[in-house]
């Protein structure tokens, strides 16, 4: 159903957000991946493993996203993905070793495959027909803009803090997220 006035911008902005949450985190990690290294005694192959398993569960997760969205309800699957993903971001920053925060990841990756294919859909139905058009052109531009400015980001609290922060931060991001999509979707 096409919403009307401020109600489909508010919408608009609630799933671009959660979509940048997946899409930022995409490639904030990379630029840790030293310090994450040197501070639990990882070897470089090791810590590959943080930005693989995240990528390989979200492509799992990614076909079977529309077959879950219909069984749960979009916004019941949408939000769940939101809020694993936000726990999920909490557990890696409190992680102690290697291979839980791989575990993490792999779960972070799961809840994040679930986000952009459901935004987009969430997207097409609150629009009207005729204006789908700059429903995708302001998501396209979220789309790029998070994976440009993630490692730019992950730059700059790693200079102010240490690797937990680059997974911390999605918690205020990720609690928005989830309220907006609790309240407005």
């Amino acid at each position: 159903m096409a919403e009307k006035g401020l109600k489909k911008w508010v919408i608009t902005f609630t799933v671009i957000t959660a979509s940048l949450l997946e899409l930022i985190d995409t490639t904030i990690v990379n630029v840790a991946i030293p310090q994450i290294q040197g501070n639990l005694g990882a070897t470089l192959e090791d810590v590959a493993w943080l930005s693989t398993g995240y990528a390989v569960a979200n492509v799992i997760i990614l076909p079977m996203s529309g077959w879950l969205g219909s069984r749960f309800g979009r916004k019941n699957y949408f939000l769940f993905s939101i809020i694993l993903f936000t726990i999920a971001s909490f557990l890696c920053g409190n992680a102690t070793n290697l291979e839980e925060l791989i575990a993490f990841r792999i779960l972070q990756g799961l809840a994040g495959g679930g986000l952009i294919s459901t935004a987009q859909a969430i997207l097409i139905e609150t629009w009207p027909r005729e204006d789908v058009g700059i429903a995708t052109a302001l998501f396209g531009l979220g789309a790029v803009v998070g994976p440009t400015v993630g490692p730019t980001i992950g730059g700059y609290l790693l200079e102010i803090s240490s690797w937990p922060l680059i997974f911390y931060v999605n918690i205020p991001v990720g609690i928005l997220a989830a309220y907006c999509t609790y309240m407005f979707v």
